[in-house]
């Protein structure tokens, strides 16, 4: 990718639709070009303990970036979430 920028092979959005920063990470890339999986951690209450095992906290948002080469990476903070998505859909 240009810009120095490693694609992902995979996105999941950990959020829940009462959270104000959920709704401000979907309405700000909404019309990225870019597939983003949605695990809601009250509908799927497994969600949860994936996040606080693999992230190391239970806040929402969180961005799950998955690697070709098995790594990840947990982002948390909207402002954050929506910088690199932005980024990564430029890119």
């Amino acid at each position: 990718m240009s810009g120095g920028m490693e694609k992902p092979t995979h996105l999941a959005l950990y959020e829940h639709e009462l959270c104000p920063f959920c709704m401000m990470v979907r309405q700000a890339t909404e019309s990225l070009p870019l597939n983003i999986e949605s695990r809601n951690i009250l509908r799927e209450p497994a969600r949860q303990q994936e996040l606080v095992k693999g992230g190391g906290r239970g806040m929402v948002p969180c961005l799950y970036i998955e690697f070709s080469d098995g790594r990840s990476e947990w982002l948390y903070e909207s402002a954050d979430i929506i910088d690199y998505l932005r980024r990564l859909a430029a890119a």
